[in-house]
């Protein structure tokens, strides 16, 4: 069995990802790897409600996969002892969220179909967003948690991240006021949030008088940075803005370190978490800020309960909650509101009631207003393997 269908255990262990994790390719051609059967069908008032998350446990992103894990158990775990969401018990599912594009949407389209999940939500790239998205238009809401590049508007898509413009815009004002930067080179991953990002994030220098003196996109897996290194030296940036993810980040941030640019060129990451700068390490994050709306140090009584629910069910050895991970406990507080706004689990109400809403979780109380997510955003400084915060916006 393969299914979560009960995650609201005490004893501090972790899942293991093989327990809760589903390939549906494997699940259409055996029976047995299906879900308990509940005897009720999508949409009854009193079945469990079923959540199918798209979770990324291979390739670049796949750092994420073992906090994005515990964080969505907390927060069903949690919901259950309350009763659910409007009386219905999540039922659990995760579903792989890597390898080629067109197997990620064959999983979703088998989920909804074959699963008859209820509610997709996934934290992954964009790029498998804008895949899913059309799997999902008009069947079954869509949470979609990570940062991302903005302008979601697809019907039935909820993307409750942060975007360039609440992000980006005042750390790179902050750089410019407070360190007298100028000189900027972008570097990222070549897909979908980066592209954008990027657009957004040219405006946003040139509008403190900065100049980009060079940009870059590399593939997703890269891991020989010799080349972008001798491109970023020969043009002497005073800051190079990263865009690259999970893996990528840390062996490209472990590069600069390593050959002597951290001394003097300043960095700024907008996918950067604890779990990426442990994988960096202390002797290569000098000079390393990073933009994000949630930090594992911030301090606040809703932070401050977050990370003791969570090692009080997974540890003090469980994988560090960095902004990514912790989204996906966001994802579930955020449909948990939106249902309970509305009075309904239907998709009209539902993504009605989602647009224009107040919720609370682990980065205190978040607005959504028209659709996107307003939250103070904080800049902070990598201090060694920790986060020094410096600025709230």
């Amino acid at each position: 069995m393969l299914s979560a269908a009960d995650v609201g255990g005490h004893g501090g262990h972790t899942i293991p990802p093989h327990v809760l994790f589903r390939s549906l390719s494997a699940t259409a051609t055996n029976p047995s790897l299906c879900p308990i059967d509940t005897g009720s069908k999508r949409g009854g008032a009193q079945n469990k409600l079923r959540v199918g998350n798209f979770l990324t446990f291979s390739g670049s992103p796949g750092i994420w996969g073992p906090a994005s894990t515990n964080s969505v158990l907390l927060a069903v775990s949690e919901i259950n002892k309350r009763g659910g969401i409007l009386g219905r018990e999540i039922e659990l599912s995760m579903y792989d969220a890597g390898g080629p594009i067109e197997q990620v949407t064959q999983r979703a389209a088998e989920a909804i179909a074959y699963d008859e999940v209820d509610v997709l939500m996934g934290s992954h790239i964009s790029a498998v967003r804008v895949a899913l998205r059309k799997v999902t238009r008009n069947r079954v809401p869509y949470i979609y948690t990570p940062v991302y590049e903005g302008g979601e508007r697809t019907p039935g898509v909820m993307a409750i991240g942060e975007t360039p413009r609440a992000q980006s815009r005042p750390a790179i004002n902050w750089l410019a006021d407070v360190k007298k930067a100028s000189r900027w080179y972008l570097i990222g991953s070549d897909y979908v949030w980066p592209w954008h990002s990027h657009r957004s994030v040219k405006k946003y220098i040139a509008d403190t008088g900065g100049v980009v003196v060079g940009e870059e996109f590399v593939p997703l897996g890269e891991d020989n940075h010799e080349a972008h290194l001798g491109r970023i030296r020969a043009v002497k940036p005073d800051v190079v803005l990263i865009s690259l993810i999970g893996t990528d980040s840390i062996t490209f941030n472990r590069a600069f370190g390593e050959c002597g640019l951290a001394a003097t060129t300043l960095r700024l990451a907008g996918a950067m978490d604890e779990t990426v700068l442990l994988g960096i390490g202390a002797d290569n994050t000098e000079n390393l800020f990073c933009a994000s709306g949630y930090f594992n140090c911030v301090g606040s009584r809703a932070n401050d309960d977050f990370r003791s629910r969570y090692r009080a069910m997974f540890g003090i050895n469980a994988p560090p909650i960095g902004s990514v991970g912790q989204s996906n406990y966001e994802g579930l507080r955020f449909l948990e509101a939106a249902a309970e706004r509305a009075g309904s689990l239907t998709m009209r109400p539902l993504l009605s009631a989602a647009r224009n809403m107040v919720y609370a979780g682990a980065r205190g109380s978040v607005t959504i207003r028209n659709g996107g997510a307003e939250m103070p955003m904080y800049l902070a400084e990598a201090d060694g393997l920790d986060f020094k915060l410096l600025q709230t916006f």
